[in-house]
Protein backbone atom coordinates (compact mmCIF):
# COMPACT_ATOMS: atom_id res chain seq x y z
CA UNK A 1 0.00 0.00 0.00
CA UNK A 2 1.24 3.41 -0.89
CA UNK A 3 0.24 6.38 0.72
CA UNK A 4 1.24 10.07 0.14
CA UNK A 5 3.93 11.33 2.50
CA UNK A 6 4.58 14.93 3.54
CA UNK A 7 8.02 15.58 5.54
CA UNK A 8 8.74 18.38 7.91
CA UNK A 9 4.93 19.69 7.91
CA UNK A 10 3.47 21.56 11.11
CA UNK A 11 -0.30 20.44 10.49
CA UNK A 12 -3.16 21.74 12.77
CA UNK A 13 -5.75 19.05 14.35
CA UNK A 14 -9.06 18.35 12.84
CA UNK A 15 -10.92 18.04 16.25
CA UNK A 16 -14.37 15.95 15.17
CA UNK A 17 -16.53 16.03 18.17
CA UNK A 18 -18.40 12.59 16.93
CA UNK A 19 -15.08 10.83 16.77
CA UNK A 20 -13.18 8.87 20.10
CA UNK A 21 -10.34 10.92 19.79
CA UNK A 22 -9.45 9.32 22.69
CA UNK A 23 -8.93 6.23 21.03
CA UNK A 24 -7.44 7.53 18.35
CA UNK A 25 -4.73 8.97 19.83
CA UNK A 26 -3.97 5.40 21.59
CA UNK A 27 -4.16 3.90 17.97
CA UNK A 28 -1.82 6.48 16.75
CA UNK A 29 -4.13 7.78 14.40
CA UNK A 30 -4.46 11.93 14.04
CA UNK A 31 -6.70 14.08 11.85
CA UNK A 32 -5.71 17.28 9.92
CA UNK A 33 -6.63 19.13 6.97
CA UNK A 34 -4.04 19.20 3.81
CA UNK A 35 -4.76 21.44 1.21
CA UNK A 36 -8.29 22.18 2.04
CA UNK A 37 -9.10 18.10 2.39
CA UNK A 38 -9.92 16.12 5.72
CA UNK A 39 -6.78 13.63 6.13
CA UNK A 40 -5.92 10.46 8.68
CA UNK A 41 -2.43 11.73 9.65
CA UNK A 42 -0.33 8.27 10.45
CA UNK A 43 3.67 7.69 10.91
CA UNK A 44 5.59 4.62 9.68
CA UNK A 45 5.88 2.89 13.30
CA UNK A 46 2.62 2.63 14.20
CA UNK A 47 1.27 2.11 10.63
CA UNK A 48 -0.52 -1.55 11.11
CA UNK A 49 -1.97 -0.18 14.40
CA UNK A 50 -3.78 3.09 13.16
CA UNK A 51 -5.27 1.25 9.96
CA UNK A 52 -6.68 -1.40 12.09
CA UNK A 53 -8.11 1.20 14.27
CA UNK A 54 -9.20 3.16 10.82
CA UNK A 55 -11.08 0.43 9.53
CA UNK A 56 -13.63 0.30 12.36
CA UNK A 57 -14.46 3.23 11.62
CA UNK A 58 -16.93 4.21 8.72
CA UNK A 59 -14.65 7.30 7.51
CA UNK A 60 -13.27 7.89 3.49
CA UNK A 61 -11.20 10.22 4.62
CA UNK A 62 -7.72 10.04 2.35
CA UNK A 63 -4.23 8.59 4.55
CA UNK A 64 -1.52 10.59 4.59
CA UNK A 65 2.52 9.56 5.84
CA UNK A 66 4.01 11.75 7.83
CA UNK A 67 7.91 11.61 9.56
CA UNK A 68 8.16 11.23 13.28
CA UNK A 69 8.93 14.70 14.22
CA UNK A 70 5.92 16.17 12.26
CA UNK A 71 3.54 13.80 13.55
CA UNK A 72 4.70 14.03 17.33
CA UNK A 73 4.10 18.13 17.21
CA UNK A 74 0.41 16.82 15.39
CA UNK A 75 0.12 14.50 18.35
CA UNK A 76 0.88 16.78 20.93
CA UNK A 77 -1.21 19.82 19.89
CA UNK A 78 -4.45 16.79 20.03
CA UNK A 79 -3.42 16.26 23.52
CA UNK A 80 -3.71 19.59 24.59
CA UNK A 81 -7.25 19.68 23.39
CA UNK A 82 -7.94 16.64 24.85
CA UNK A 83 -6.74 17.68 27.91
CA UNK A 84 -8.17 20.99 27.88
CA UNK A 85 -11.61 19.53 27.03
CA UNK A 86 -11.73 16.75 29.58
CA UNK A 87 -10.72 19.13 32.61
CA UNK A 88 -12.52 22.38 31.52
CA UNK A 89 -15.86 23.71 33.33
CA UNK A 90 -14.24 21.19 36.29
CA UNK A 91 -16.38 18.24 35.24
CA UNK A 92 -14.22 15.49 35.52
CA UNK A 93 -13.84 11.69 36.25
CA UNK A 94 -11.79 9.75 38.17
CA UNK A 95 -9.91 7.63 35.26
CA UNK A 96 -8.83 11.26 33.71
CA UNK A 97 -7.31 12.81 36.66
CA UNK A 98 -4.12 11.62 38.11
CA UNK A 99 -4.41 9.71 41.05
CA UNK A 100 -0.75 9.63 42.86
CA UNK A 101 1.23 12.60 44.12
CA UNK A 102 4.49 10.96 42.37
CA UNK A 103 2.66 10.90 38.93
CA UNK A 104 1.61 14.59 39.80
CA UNK A 105 4.90 15.53 40.25
CA UNK A 106 6.02 13.34 36.88
CA UNK A 107 3.45 15.59 35.26
CA UNK A 108 4.65 19.05 36.34
CA UNK A 109 8.07 18.17 35.28
CA UNK A 110 7.02 16.77 31.82
CA UNK A 111 5.03 19.69 31.23
CA UNK A 112 7.42 22.96 32.56
CA UNK A 113 7.07 24.40 29.63
CA UNK A 114 3.41 23.92 28.86
CA UNK A 115 2.47 25.34 32.27
CA UNK A 116 2.43 28.81 31.36
CA UNK A 117 -1.16 30.64 31.99
CA UNK A 118 -3.97 29.47 34.87
CA UNK A 119 -6.23 28.71 31.47
CA UNK A 120 -3.67 26.49 30.01
CA UNK A 121 -5.33 22.56 29.90
CA UNK A 122 -2.10 21.21 31.92
CA UNK A 123 -2.36 23.89 35.23
CA UNK A 124 -6.56 23.41 34.97
CA UNK A 125 -5.57 19.42 34.87
CA UNK A 126 -3.04 20.02 37.81
CA UNK A 127 -5.46 21.82 40.00
CA UNK A 128 -8.08 19.19 39.52
CA UNK A 129 -6.21 16.83 40.09
CA UNK A 130 -5.26 18.65 43.39
CA UNK A 131 -8.87 18.72 44.42
CA UNK A 132 -9.57 14.71 43.06
CA UNK A 133 -6.13 13.11 45.48
CA UNK A 134 -7.62 15.42 48.33
CA UNK A 135 -11.22 14.10 48.29
CA UNK A 136 -9.75 10.59 47.76
CA UNK A 137 -7.59 10.71 51.17
CA UNK A 138 -10.88 11.85 52.50
CA UNK A 139 -9.21 15.75 53.10
CA UNK A 140 -11.59 18.10 55.00
CA UNK A 141 -9.35 21.16 53.80
CA UNK A 142 -6.69 21.66 51.39
CA UNK A 143 -3.46 24.40 52.28
CA UNK A 144 -1.36 25.87 49.35
CA UNK A 145 1.63 28.08 50.51
CA UNK A 146 3.95 30.07 49.50
CA UNK A 147 7.73 29.87 51.21
CA UNK A 148 10.76 31.99 49.87
CA UNK A 149 11.93 29.53 47.15
CA UNK A 150 9.56 26.86 46.81
CA UNK A 151 5.37 26.14 47.52
CA UNK A 152 3.94 23.66 48.82
CA UNK A 153 0.13 21.93 49.26
CA UNK A 154 -0.59 19.79 52.23
CA UNK A 155 -3.70 18.38 53.05
CA UNK A 156 -6.44 18.20 56.59
CA UNK A 157 -6.96 14.57 56.89
CA UNK A 158 -8.90 13.68 60.10
CA UNK A 159 -8.13 16.71 61.53
CA UNK A 160 -4.23 16.81 61.40
CA UNK A 161 -2.51 18.80 58.29
CA UNK A 162 0.05 16.11 56.26
CA UNK A 163 2.37 17.49 53.84
CA UNK A 164 1.56 16.05 50.04
CA UNK A 165 3.33 17.57 47.58
CA UNK A 166 6.02 20.68 46.77
CA UNK A 167 5.67 22.50 43.98
CA UNK A 168 7.94 25.21 42.49
CA UNK A 169 7.39 28.78 43.19
CA UNK A 170 6.32 29.89 39.67
CA UNK A 171 3.77 26.86 39.58
CA UNK A 172 1.88 27.70 42.93
CA UNK A 173 1.32 31.41 41.71
CA UNK A 174 -0.34 29.76 38.56
CA UNK A 175 -2.45 27.52 40.91
CA UNK A 176 -3.51 30.00 42.76
CA UNK A 177 -4.47 32.25 40.03
CA UNK A 178 -6.54 29.27 38.37
CA UNK A 179 -8.43 28.59 42.08
CA UNK A 180 -8.81 32.30 41.91
CA UNK A 181 -10.24 32.00 38.43
CA UNK A 182 -13.03 28.77 39.28
CA UNK A 183 -13.65 31.32 42.62
CA UNK A 184 -15.15 34.37 40.58
CA UNK A 185 -11.67 36.48 42.49
CA UNK A 186 -9.46 39.12 41.06
CA UNK A 187 -6.48 37.50 40.13
CA UNK A 188 -4.75 40.87 39.57
CA UNK A 189 -5.14 41.47 43.45
CA UNK A 190 -2.58 39.86 45.20
CA UNK A 191 -2.14 42.83 48.38
CA UNK A 192 -5.62 42.25 50.44
CA UNK A 193 -7.40 39.01 51.46
CA UNK A 194 -10.02 37.25 48.98
CA UNK A 195 -12.75 34.77 50.16
CA UNK A 196 -14.73 33.30 47.35
CA UNK A 197 -16.49 29.55 46.65
CA UNK A 198 -16.57 27.47 43.62
CA UNK A 199 -18.68 24.01 42.97
CA UNK A 200 -16.82 21.51 41.20
CA UNK A 201 -18.24 17.69 40.21
CA UNK A 202 -15.57 15.03 40.92
CA UNK A 203 -16.04 10.99 40.30
CA UNK A 204 -19.82 11.87 40.09
CA UNK A 205 -20.02 14.08 43.44
CA UNK A 206 -21.01 18.00 43.47
CA UNK A 207 -18.72 19.52 46.03
CA UNK A 208 -19.02 23.04 47.54
CA UNK A 209 -15.50 24.28 47.87
CA UNK A 210 -14.95 27.54 50.22
CA UNK A 211 -11.91 29.44 49.00
CA UNK A 212 -9.96 31.93 51.40
CA UNK A 213 -6.93 33.62 49.87
CA UNK A 214 -4.04 35.49 52.10
CA UNK A 215 -1.55 37.76 50.91
CA UNK A 216 1.71 37.15 53.32
CA UNK A 217 5.41 37.88 52.94
CA UNK A 218 6.29 35.25 50.33
CA UNK A 219 3.39 35.61 48.11
CA UNK A 220 -0.04 34.55 48.76
CA UNK A 221 -1.53 31.55 50.52
CA UNK A 222 -4.42 29.52 49.86
CA UNK A 223 -7.17 27.19 52.38
CA UNK A 224 -9.50 25.85 50.40
CA UNK A 225 -12.49 24.27 53.13
CA UNK A 226 -14.39 21.14 50.88
CA UNK A 227 -17.84 21.43 52.24
CA UNK A 228 -20.27 18.61 51.84
CA UNK A 229 -23.91 18.35 50.39
CA UNK A 230 -26.88 17.73 52.22
CA UNK A 231 -26.99 13.83 50.76
CA UNK A 232 -23.13 13.46 52.81
CA UNK A 233 -24.40 14.69 55.81
CA UNK A 234 -23.96 11.71 57.86
CA UNK A 235 -26.79 10.17 60.66
CA UNK A 236 -26.03 10.09 64.32
CA UNK A 237 -25.33 6.60 63.97
CA UNK A 238 -22.57 6.86 61.48
CA UNK A 239 -20.96 9.74 63.13
CA UNK A 240 -20.25 6.82 66.05
CA UNK A 241 -22.02 8.25 68.71
CA UNK A 242 -23.50 5.08 71.11
CA UNK A 243 -26.73 3.89 70.73
CA UNK A 244 -27.20 5.33 74.39
CA UNK A 245 -26.19 9.21 73.10
CA UNK A 246 -27.87 8.91 69.69
CA UNK A 247 -31.37 7.48 71.35
CA UNK A 248 -31.45 10.28 74.29
CA UNK A 249 -30.67 12.99 71.53
CA UNK A 250 -33.60 11.76 69.74
CA UNK A 251 -36.12 12.20 72.45
CA UNK A 252 -34.95 15.78 72.95
CA UNK A 253 -35.38 16.40 69.06
CA UNK A 254 -39.15 15.53 69.97
CA UNK A 255 -39.77 18.62 71.66
CA UNK A 256 -42.03 21.17 70.13
CA UNK A 257 -39.63 24.37 71.93
CA UNK A 258 -36.73 24.79 73.60
CA UNK A 259 -33.00 24.73 73.54
CA UNK A 260 -30.30 22.00 72.43
CA UNK A 261 -26.54 22.93 73.18
CA UNK A 262 -23.68 20.88 71.32
CA UNK A 263 -20.01 22.04 72.88
CA UNK A 264 -16.48 21.47 71.97
CA UNK A 265 -13.43 22.85 70.93
CA UNK A 266 -13.11 24.30 67.05
CA UNK A 267 -12.77 21.27 64.62
CA UNK A 268 -14.78 18.58 67.19
CA UNK A 269 -17.91 18.20 64.70
CA UNK A 270 -20.06 20.43 65.80
CA UNK A 271 -21.64 21.58 62.98
CA UNK A 272 -21.79 18.26 61.39
CA UNK A 273 -24.01 17.22 64.57
CA UNK A 274 -26.33 19.77 64.28
CA UNK A 275 -26.89 19.23 60.85
CA UNK A 276 -27.34 15.73 61.48
CA UNK A 277 -30.24 16.23 63.76
CA UNK A 278 -31.87 18.92 61.29
CA UNK A 279 -31.86 16.23 58.72
CA UNK A 280 -33.36 13.84 61.25
CA UNK A 281 -36.21 16.07 62.45
CA UNK A 282 -36.41 18.01 58.79
CA UNK A 283 -40.45 16.75 57.80
CA UNK A 284 -42.18 18.79 54.82
CA UNK A 285 -44.42 20.35 57.69
CA UNK A 286 -41.34 22.38 59.52
CA UNK A 287 -40.32 25.43 58.67
CA UNK A 288 -36.26 25.11 59.67
CA UNK A 289 -33.95 28.14 59.23
CA UNK A 290 -30.47 28.55 59.92
CA UNK A 291 -28.29 31.35 60.18
CA UNK A 292 -24.25 30.32 60.20
CA UNK A 293 -20.94 31.63 59.93
CA UNK A 294 -19.91 30.33 57.05
CA UNK A 295 -22.66 27.81 55.54
CA UNK A 296 -20.60 24.74 55.65
CA UNK A 297 -23.24 21.84 54.47
CA UNK A 298 -25.31 22.81 51.60
CA UNK A 299 -28.58 21.16 52.03
CA UNK A 300 -31.77 21.44 49.93
CA UNK A 301 -34.87 20.75 52.51
CA UNK A 302 -33.79 23.81 54.66
CA UNK A 303 -33.09 27.49 54.42
CA UNK A 304 -30.09 28.73 55.11
CA UNK A 305 -28.53 32.16 56.12
CA UNK A 306 -25.10 33.66 55.69
CA UNK A 307 -23.38 35.33 58.68
CA UNK A 308 -22.28 39.30 56.66
CA UNK A 309 -20.76 41.68 59.51
CA UNK A 310 -19.79 43.93 56.62
CA UNK A 311 -23.25 44.51 55.80
CA UNK A 312 -24.44 44.27 59.79
CA UNK A 313 -25.93 40.60 59.25
CA UNK A 314 -24.63 39.65 62.89
CA UNK A 315 -25.68 36.47 64.51
CA UNK A 316 -28.12 38.17 66.77
CA UNK A 317 -29.82 40.12 63.44
CA UNK A 318 -30.07 37.15 61.42
CA UNK A 319 -31.53 35.29 64.59
CA UNK A 320 -34.07 38.59 64.35
CA UNK A 321 -35.20 38.22 61.12
CA UNK A 322 -35.50 34.61 61.54
CA UNK A 323 -38.16 35.23 64.44
CA UNK A 324 -39.91 37.08 61.55
CA UNK A 325 -40.23 34.42 59.07
CA UNK A 326 -42.63 31.85 61.06
CA UNK A 327 -40.13 29.17 62.11
CA UNK A 328 -40.75 26.26 63.64
CA UNK A 329 -36.84 25.29 64.36
CA UNK A 330 -33.75 27.49 64.18
CA UNK A 331 -30.41 26.62 64.16
CA UNK A 332 -27.78 28.87 64.96
CA UNK A 333 -24.51 28.38 64.01
CA UNK A 334 -22.55 29.38 67.43
CA UNK A 335 -23.58 31.84 70.47
CA UNK A 336 -20.71 34.00 70.93
CA UNK A 337 -22.07 37.10 72.53
CA UNK A 338 -25.23 37.94 75.45
CA UNK A 339 -27.34 39.35 72.69
CA UNK A 340 -27.41 36.22 70.54
CA UNK A 341 -27.43 34.25 74.31
CA UNK A 342 -30.75 36.53 75.06
CA UNK A 343 -32.48 36.28 72.05
CA UNK A 344 -31.79 32.60 71.40
CA UNK A 345 -33.16 31.64 74.70
CA UNK A 346 -36.44 33.60 74.74
CA UNK A 347 -37.30 32.62 71.30
CA UNK A 348 -36.58 28.64 72.62
CA UNK A 349 -38.83 30.04 75.38
CA UNK A 350 -41.49 31.18 72.69
CA UNK A 351 -42.33 27.99 71.13
CA UNK A 352 -39.23 27.13 68.95
CA UNK A 353 -37.00 24.37 68.93
CA UNK A 354 -33.81 25.82 69.03
CA UNK A 355 -30.40 24.43 68.44
CA UNK A 356 -26.95 26.17 68.50
CA UNK A 357 -22.96 25.81 69.39
CA UNK A 358 -20.94 27.09 72.45
CA UNK A 359 -17.22 26.82 73.08
CA UNK A 360 -17.35 24.74 76.28
CA UNK A 361 -14.83 21.95 77.59
CA UNK A 362 -17.68 19.64 78.72
CA UNK A 363 -21.27 19.53 78.80
CA UNK A 364 -22.29 21.11 82.39
CA UNK A 365 -20.02 24.01 81.66
CA UNK A 366 -22.83 25.74 79.30
CA UNK A 367 -24.40 26.72 82.44
CA UNK A 368 -21.80 29.05 83.83
CA UNK A 369 -20.76 29.90 79.90
CA UNK A 370 -24.74 31.00 79.40
CA UNK A 371 -24.50 32.52 83.20
CA UNK A 372 -21.31 34.54 82.15
CA UNK A 373 -23.07 36.06 79.45
CA UNK A 374 -25.88 37.39 81.75
CA UNK A 375 -28.46 35.05 81.42
CA UNK A 376 -30.51 34.59 84.39
CA UNK A 377 -30.63 31.49 86.03
CA UNK A 378 -34.55 30.96 85.70
CA UNK A 379 -34.54 31.42 81.96
CA UNK A 380 -31.81 28.63 81.52
CA UNK A 381 -33.44 26.35 83.56
CA UNK A 382 -37.07 26.42 81.72
CA UNK A 383 -35.83 26.86 78.27
CA UNK A 384 -32.15 24.18 77.81
CA UNK A 385 -33.07 20.60 77.55
CA UNK A 386 -30.01 19.48 76.92
CA UNK A 387 -26.01 19.48 76.06
CA UNK A 388 -24.14 17.51 74.23
CA UNK A 389 -19.95 18.25 74.46
CA UNK A 390 -18.24 16.37 71.84
CA UNK A 391 -14.90 15.55 70.73
CA UNK A 392 -13.58 13.35 67.37
CA UNK A 393 -10.90 10.94 67.91
CA UNK A 394 -9.00 9.38 65.33
CA UNK A 395 -8.86 5.58 65.22
CA UNK A 396 -5.84 3.27 64.76
CA UNK A 397 -5.10 2.14 61.47
CA UNK A 398 -6.94 -1.84 61.41
CA UNK A 399 -3.80 -2.71 59.28
CA UNK A 400 -0.85 -1.63 61.30
CA UNK A 401 -1.78 -1.11 64.96
CA UNK A 402 0.83 -2.74 67.38
CA UNK A 403 0.45 -3.35 70.76
CA UNK A 404 2.05 -1.08 73.24
CA UNK A 405 3.27 -1.30 76.76
CA UNK A 406 2.03 1.30 78.87
CA UNK A 407 3.86 2.51 82.58
CA UNK A 408 1.72 1.32 85.52
CA UNK A 409 1.73 4.26 87.10
CA UNK A 410 -0.06 5.56 84.17
CA UNK A 411 -2.62 2.86 84.24
CA UNK A 412 -3.19 3.55 88.04
CA UNK A 413 -3.68 7.00 87.31
CA UNK A 414 -6.28 7.02 84.65
CA UNK A 415 -8.28 3.65 86.43
CA UNK A 416 -7.60 1.22 83.13
CA UNK A 417 -6.96 -2.37 84.55
CA UNK A 418 -3.35 -3.22 84.03
CA UNK A 419 -3.94 -7.01 82.25
CA UNK A 420 -5.03 -4.84 79.65
CA UNK A 421 -4.01 -5.00 75.77
CA UNK A 422 -3.66 -1.80 74.58
CA UNK A 423 -2.07 -0.49 71.31
CA UNK A 424 -0.07 2.69 69.58
CA UNK A 425 0.25 3.77 66.11
CA UNK A 426 2.75 2.60 63.58
CA UNK A 427 2.01 3.87 60.17
CA UNK A 428 1.42 1.93 56.71
CA UNK A 429 0.49 2.21 53.18
CA UNK A 430 -3.02 1.81 53.91
CA UNK A 431 -3.19 5.24 56.01
CA UNK A 432 -0.75 7.09 54.24
CA UNK A 433 1.52 6.27 56.93
CA UNK A 434 0.21 8.28 59.72
CA UNK A 435 -0.88 5.38 61.90
CA UNK A 436 -4.78 6.66 62.31
CA UNK A 437 -7.60 6.26 59.95
CA UNK A 438 -10.99 7.58 60.05
CA UNK A 439 -12.73 9.68 63.08
CA UNK A 440 -15.01 8.58 65.52
CA UNK A 441 -17.62 11.27 67.24
CA UNK A 442 -17.94 10.40 70.77
CA UNK A 443 -19.37 12.60 73.42
CA UNK A 444 -21.52 12.88 76.53
CA UNK A 445 -25.07 13.84 76.63
CA UNK A 446 -26.15 16.21 80.11
CA UNK A 447 -30.04 16.30 79.83
CA UNK A 448 -31.71 18.95 82.18
CA UNK A 449 -34.26 17.42 84.03
CA UNK A 450 -35.96 17.68 87.37
CA UNK A 451 -33.21 17.04 89.93
CA UNK A 452 -31.29 19.57 87.60
CA UNK A 453 -33.48 22.52 87.52
CA UNK A 454 -33.63 22.02 91.21
CA UNK A 455 -29.95 22.12 91.79
CA UNK A 456 -29.95 25.13 89.64
CA UNK A 457 -32.87 27.23 91.42
CA UNK A 458 -30.40 26.11 94.98
CA UNK A 459 -27.34 28.03 93.29
CA UNK A 460 -25.53 24.86 92.81
CA UNK A 461 -22.53 25.34 90.56
CA UNK A 462 -21.43 23.40 87.25
CA UNK A 463 -18.97 21.68 88.91
CA UNK A 464 -21.11 19.82 91.57
CA UNK A 465 -24.07 19.21 89.12
CA UNK A 466 -21.28 17.41 87.24
CA UNK A 467 -19.96 15.02 90.23
CA UNK A 468 -24.00 14.83 90.75
CA UNK A 469 -24.45 13.55 86.92
CA UNK A 470 -21.18 11.22 87.18
CA UNK A 471 -23.00 9.32 90.19
CA UNK A 472 -26.48 9.12 88.44
CA UNK A 473 -25.07 7.11 85.18
CA UNK A 474 -23.10 9.73 82.90
CA UNK A 475 -21.21 8.83 81.20
CA UNK A 476 -18.09 11.19 80.11
CA UNK A 477 -15.98 11.74 77.59
CA UNK A 478 -13.11 10.72 79.32
CA UNK A 479 -15.38 7.18 79.91
CA UNK A 480 -15.57 6.82 76.22
CA UNK A 481 -12.07 7.37 75.41
CA UNK A 482 -10.83 4.96 78.29
CA UNK A 483 -13.44 2.37 76.55
CA UNK A 484 -11.96 2.88 73.36
CA UNK A 485 -8.46 2.24 74.73
CA UNK A 486 -9.66 -0.97 76.15
CA UNK A 487 -10.87 -1.71 72.77
CA UNK A 488 -7.72 -1.10 70.91
CA UNK A 489 -9.58 1.42 69.00
CA UNK A 490 -7.17 4.48 69.70
CA UNK A 491 -3.62 5.07 71.10
CA UNK A 492 -2.79 6.62 74.47
CA UNK A 493 -0.91 9.80 72.92
CA UNK A 494 -4.75 10.34 70.93
CA UNK A 495 -7.01 9.79 73.87
CA UNK A 496 -4.99 12.10 76.12
CA UNK A 497 -5.18 14.71 73.34
CA UNK A 498 -8.19 14.34 72.70
CA UNK A 499 -9.27 15.22 76.47
CA UNK A 500 -8.65 11.95 78.55
CA UNK A 501 -7.19 13.58 81.80
CA UNK A 502 -10.53 15.83 81.91
CA UNK A 503 -12.61 13.95 83.68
Amino acid sequence: MQFPRLQDVNLEPLWEEELNHKLSLKHSLLFSTVEGVKTCIVQQETLGDALNYLSKLSLDYPITLVDDESFERLNNKFLEIQTGSDFDEMSTASEELIEVESDLLEFIRNSQDLLSSEESAPIIKLVNSLFFQAIKKGASDIHIESAEKKGEVRLRIDGALKKHIDLEKSIVALVINRIKVISSLDISEKRVPQDGRTQISISGKTLDVRVSVLPTYHGERVVMRILMESEHIPTLQELGFTREITADLYKLLQHAHGMILVTGPTGSGKSTTLHACLQHIATPDKNIITVEDPVEYNADNISQIQVNTKVGMTFSAGLRSILRQDPDIIMVGEIRDSETADIALRSALTGHLLLSTLHTNDATSALSRLKDMGIENFLISSTLLGVLAQRLTRKLCFYCKEAAVLPVATMKDIELPLDGIYYQAKGCKECDFTGYKGRQAIGELFVIDDKVKEMMKDEFNDHQIREFMKKNGMKTIADKLKGMLLLGETSYEEAIRVGLMDG
